[in-house]
């Protein structure tokens, strides 16, 4: 499609997301829902990326305490993505595209390591790339992840899929009182202490000038919509 605002796009999805209505782990409807969303917003013709959490398993920074130190519980976090990964890049490939799944973390016998080049080759085939294994470092979150994948790799924008429909002044599950953002800059993001995503993400996404798209990842084409610069969500860029 010609014109398209950004035609190659990193999306986040968070673990959480993969749940569904379940309380642990992966909802198979709600994945495959997920998967032809990403296959429709390739349809387009972008490139697509994509950074999944590990939350729906085990999230490190939650289980960490004086028996299981913080490195050791983010690392196992991070191996919680690589499962949240393949099971994704199966669904998109049952919904008729090719995928890949790469991660920080070394394991070929599972799925290809994270490199730079291999990845833009992929995205350059028309495969969906499914990163993994967050940065492969401790301490640092999966939205941190997700720009610094999208900045390595040259993409256009972040696609932050969230359970809301943008970024809010406070949780509006919590908080009646709750006004949503059209737009933001980063630092406004940073000063205003959103938890959308964290500081770290927001701080690398202005030094690589990735704008931020926040929407709902529970509509049908949500993010082909937010692809095409449409739907309701909220945009942080400089």
């Amino acid at each position: 499609m010609p014109g398209l605002p950004y035609p190659r796009i990193l999306v986040k999805v968070s673990g959480e997301a993969l749940m569904g209505a379940e309380p642990f782990g992966l909802h198979p409807p709600t994945v495959a829902g997920i998967a032809r969303d990403l296959v429709a917003a390739r349809a387009l013709g972008c490139e697509v990326a994509v950074v999944v959490g590990g939350g729906n398993i085990l999230r490190g920074a939650r289980v960490a305490d004086e028996h299981l130190d913080r490195a050791t519980a983010d690392h196992m976090g991070m191996l919680a993505t690589v499962m949240n990964g393949l099971a994704l890049e199966r669904a998109i490939e049952a919904a008729g595209a090719p995928a890949r799944t790469l991660s920080a973390i070394p394991m070929p016998t599972v799925c290809e390591p994270y490199a730079r080049q291999p990845a833009q080759r992929h995205l350059r085939r028309g495969r969906i790339v499914v990163l993994t294994g967050g940065t492969g470092n401790p301490y640092f979150t999966t939205d941190t992840g997700a720009v610094l994948r999208a900045a390595e790799l040259d993409c256009d924008a972040v696609l932050k899929a969230t359970n809301v429909d943008g970024v809010y002044t406070a949780d509006p599950k919590t908080d009646p009182t709750a006004t949503r953002y059209d737009r933001l800059t980063h630092d406004e993001a940073i000063a205003r202490d959103l938890k959308v995503m964290d500081a770290a993400a927001f701080a690398l996404a202005r030094e690589a000038s990735l704008p931020i798209i926040v929407f709902s990842i529970r509509e049908t084409g949500a993010i082909a919509a937010a692809a095409k610069g449409e739907g309701r969500v909220t945009i942080v860029a400089p």
